[in-house]
């Protein structure tokens, strides 16, 4: 019985032993190079849908195309130059994520054929064997001969292929002139050393492709970590190979965003700070620091112009001034102690948010802001902070608290003097200033030692400029008097906040529609604000309904979109499960309508929002996901962001003004698409998938 399954099953898989599912062929630059000349020749490699080969680092699986030339004497080939692979990650369990590096579809592997001077003019045949994997939900081992004719005569003529040849060399990796740089982030872990490497360019790749090395591994899964607008940064683990020492030198492939990954790329070799890894630099340089207590400081000072503080400056002033007529060191004097008060006060804040980081346990800014979910936190936090200058509501202290505040800064000398640093304290915590807001983010993630000089930076900046009119009573009169300006101001003050959310919402997002779902996200958040201000704290009616409903749109907006297409909380390097897509065309929908296959074709734009919502509600999501496996769907995706004369002929001809436009079409190659209706559900999208794989 056993012998006969085994028998079936070989026979079951003839089909896929003995044919190549990969198309190849070799084409030339050149039908006729003189002699001395280099030529171009192509390894074009065509696979079905859903088949793919390698590039040159296979990755966590798969093997690299190799090409056994057999070349006519005086003809040598150099090295193989790879296009641009696809990246593919996927998640087998919780644990473990494979990432390879792939080509599907079409690509044409280029190598240099170079002719010596003294070639005698006539035809020479080029040929060579291809090896390569090939591989869907199999992967199969397989060859093919591949040959062309080259003339040698004295004039260079192009051949047919030349504009092919053409098109695949602008998609090749550039030499890489920038500097780049790595480092070791910290020790060892085992086999297993996280690396960082930085990039300083205008235009700031997204990731990098290591190439292979038999003595280490860098692993697929990439970290993008915080930069600046010249300069990226990215983390990669390294796990080296049983007795050998950790690299000296990395090489890999700069990467860009995926839409314009060629533009993008560029290879480079970076040296690795301490070579066999005995020295390793901070993943944080310390400037960042320096630069957070700038910003503490002068945030502290920006504080003192704010209306829940100006107000209080000049009546305190004269106050220490009104104790002591006759003896001006006594200004001085209350000045101090006044300041000493800000002071201890703030040191009472830093005690407590050590012990908030504590309970937390974040470790530091460094690992914080690259953590997805703290990015997405820091964003609301600072967008809050804006809306709250905007006055769109209000952070205010409790009644009793502010009260007892008062009455102890009341009193005279210098216990008042102290206490009207702690009440000028109790009145600033409210007013979040510009450059005060992104200190405190960093300081909540520092070591204990770094609270501290963060919050005392900034309460210095508070006290300054009390304590330097208390030196000089007489520059009292250059203080600007409270006013409507003060308003103005804090209004004003929103817009850097603005900007700074902006660019966090920029830093969270991982994929290209991350920014749109982040930024509606943002604007429910801004509307429950508005609502809390306006209706609950402003109100005087239906609070409570106005409270509901502000917690309702919180909800959704989690529900909705965090947890939705967001999907904030997949860890670290996780791409979003996803669909296959391949770029649509009408001849790659007939292919695979004449292969058996049915298709899925979603014409999209990144403008159309409605095309968004459909995908997230109804296409991709992973009932959706199964049936397109199930029934051996392909998908395409036709982005019609920019003008495409075919996409538009398509919308004529189904009737749409434009997108969104989703055809299903059966595996029958005979039968038309089902079009299906502008607004989706996933039951609409699953009946016509279920009856299109009948």
């Amino acid at each position: 019985m056993i012998r006969w399954f085994t028998v079936a099953a070989f026979l079951a898989a003839l089909p896929v032993l003995a044919f190549n599912k990969t198309q190849t062929r070799l084409v030339l630059s050149d039908q006729t190079a003189p002699a001395g000349a280099t030529v171009w020749a192509g390894l074009e490699m065509k696979m079905p849908p859903g088949w793919h080969t390698y590039w040159r680092n296979g990755g966590d699986a798969g093997s690299p195309t190799t090409i056994d030339w057999h070349l006519p004497k005086g003809v040598t080939a150099g090295d193989v130059q790879w296009p641009i692979p696809h990246k593919m990650v996927e998640k087998i369990s919780d644990e473990t994520t494979l990432v390879t590096y792939i080509y599907s579809n079409t690509v044409v592997l280029l190598v240099p054929l170079r002719l010596e001077a003294g070639l005698a003019p006539g035809k020479l045949e080029i040929s060579g064997t291809a090896h390569w994997q090939e591989c869907a939900d199999i992967c199969v081992m397989a060859k093919d001969d591949v040959s062309a004719t080259l003339t040698i005569g004295s004039q260079e003529q192009k051949s047919s292929d030349a504009d092919l040849i053409a098109q695949w060399q602008a998609r090749l990796p550039g030499n890489a002139a920038a500097p780049a740089a790595a480092r070791w982030d910290g020790p060892a872990k085992g086999e297993i050393r996280r690396l960082i490497l930085e990039w300083r360019t205008n235009a700031p790749p997204a990731d990098f492709y290591p190439f292979a090395n038999a003595d280490f591994d860098v692993q697929g899964l990439t970290e993008i970590l915080p930069g600046t607008p010249d300069r990226v940064q990215l983390r990669k683990a390294v796990k080296k190979s049983d007795g050998t020492a950790w690299p000296a030198r990395v090489a890999g492939m700069w990467v860009g965003r995926a839409e314009t990954a060629t533009a993008f790329a560029m290879e480079a070799d970076m040296s690795v700070d301490a070579p066999g890894g005995v020295v390793a630099k901070p993943a944080e340089p310390p400037r960042s620091l320096w630069a957070m207590l700038g910003f503490a400081l002068l945030g502290g000072l920006i504080l003192n112009v704010m209306p829940c503080v100006l107000p209080v400056i000049a009546l305190k002033i004269l106050g220490f001034v009104n104790q002591s007529q006759e003896h001006p060191g006594r200004v001085r004097q209350l000045g101090f102690v006044y300041g000493l008060g800000v002071l201890v006060s703030f040191l009472i804040l830093a005690l407590l948010a050590v012990g908030v980081q504590k309970a937390g346990g974040v470790a530091n800014w460094g690992d914080a802001i690259r953590n997805p979910q703290f990015q997405v936190i820091v964003t609301v936090l600072i967008t809050l902070v804006a809306l709250n200058l905007f006055g769109v509501f209000e952070v205010t202290l409790s009644g009793r608290a502010l009260g007892a505040a008062t009455g102890l800064a009341s009193r005279q000398g210098l216990g008042g003097a102290f206490f009207n640093g702690a009440l000028a304290t109790a009145l600033a915590t409210p007013c979040t200033a510009p450059f005060l807001a992104p200190a405190l983010a960093f300081a909540f993630t520092q070591p204990p030692v770094v609270i501290v000089e963060v919050f005392l930076a900034a309460g210095l900046g508070l006290a300054l400029p009390f304590v330097i009119i208390c030196l000089q009573p007489r520059s009292l009169r250059f203080l600007p008097k409270p006013g409507a300006w003060m308003v103005r101001f804090k209004v004003a003050m929103g817009f850097p906040m603005m900007a700074t959310a902006v660019w966090l919402a920029w830093v969270a997002a991982r994929e290209p529609d991350d920014v749109l779902w982040l930024g509606l996200f943002l604007v429910i958040v801004a509307l429950a604000a508005w609502i809390w201000g306006e209706f609950v704290q402003r109100g005087a009616a239906r609070r409570g309904l106005a409270g509901g409903i502000g917690v309702a749109l919180l909800l959704l907006g989690y529900f909705g979109i965090l947890e939705g297409p967001l999907q904030w909380r997949r860890p670290i390097g996780q791409a979003k499960p996803g669909i296959a897509w391949q770029a649509w065309s009408d001849e790659a929908v007939e292919q695979a309508r004449r292969a058996g296959h049915p298709a899925l074709v979603d014409f999209t734009a990144k403008s159309c929002l409605n095309c968004k919502v459909n995908k997230a509600s109804s296409i991709e999501i992973a009932p959706t996901r199964e049936k397109l496996k199930e029934i051996n769907a392909v998908a395409f995706e036709a982005d019609y962001t920019h003008e495409d004369p075919a996409i538009a002929r398509t919308l004529q001809k189904y009737d749409r003004p434009g997108v969104p436009l989703v055809l299903v079409y059966p595996k029958d190659a005979t039968k038309p698409p089902e079009v299906l209706p502008p607004i989706l559900t996933p039951s609409i999208v699953l009946a016509a998938l279920d009856a299109a794989g009948r």
